[in-house]
């Protein structure tokens, strides 16, 4: 998916945020919480879930409030893809730092569509496929 980018011209015009590792790190939570320990109890490794909860306590945790913990993930998806796509999105006019802003632009957006990703299989391991077994 390609897009035209404006070009203008400012000496004031900041690196763009590299937003991919915080979305990615937290969309990650929502497999830890839900999506892995589901997928494996359904393949009959119950044990190994009793074993992840009791030296990882903090799975736990995640799971108990997983509820926030999908919501600041989803909200912080909306942010960083309306940063991502926002229509005021410029690069320099220098070719080497117009290229550079191009390379992180496209690092950025694949970053988030596997964030995307690792939240929808969190959410529908959580919420959507609880309903269709149970």
């Amino acid at each position: 998916m390609t897009r035209a980018i404006s070009v203008v011209y400012d000496e004031n015009i900041k690196i763009p945020k590299c937003w991919g590792w915080l979305i990615l790190f937290t969309s990650t939570s929502t497999l830890l919480c839900c999506a892995v320990p589901i997928l494996l109890v359904s393949l009959g490794f119950g044990a190994v879930v009793a074993s992840m909860a009791s030296s990882l306590p903090f799975l736990v945790t995640l799971s108990q409030h997983k509820h926030w913990i999908f919501l600041g993930s989803f909200v912080l998806l909306l942010i960083a893809g309306w940063t991502l796509y926002r229509p005021e999105r410029v690069c320099p006019i220098d070719p080497v730092q117009a290229e550079k802003c191009e390379t992180i632009y496209k690092w950025n957006q694949w970053f988030y569509w596997c964030a995307v990703i690792v939240w929808l299989i969190g959410f529908f391991s959580a919420y959507i496929l609880v309903l269709i077994v149970g």
